[in-house]
């Protein structure tokens, strides 16, 4: 089990990970923002919360979610701008 990126404490028991769940409720373009809120706010805390790998570990997962989905995007014939 991956407890930066997947802790079980995030899955709801049935196999739907909270992300997944916040993706769904939301639109694609409200969904990259989220993803970057998490970014800036894992690199914003780093120093200051005693585990900094941890913490920039995190940043990199939301930023890889968020470049798979920009280039997602980047590839569909008529993508809207961000």
């Amino acid at each position: 089990m991956d407890q930066v990126n997947h802790p079980p404490h995030y899955n709801a028991g049935n196999g739907i990970e909270c992300l997944d769940a916040i993706e769904a409720s939301m639109s694609p373009i409200e969904f990259r923002g989220y993803l970057k809120g998490n970014v800036e706010k894992y690199l914003w805390r780093y120093t200051y919360k005693g585990h900094p790998l941890i913490d920039l570990e995190k940043a990199e997962f939301y930023l890889a979610r968020l470049l798979l989905l920009v280039r997602e995007e980047d590839s569909k014939p008529s993508n809207p701008k961000y």
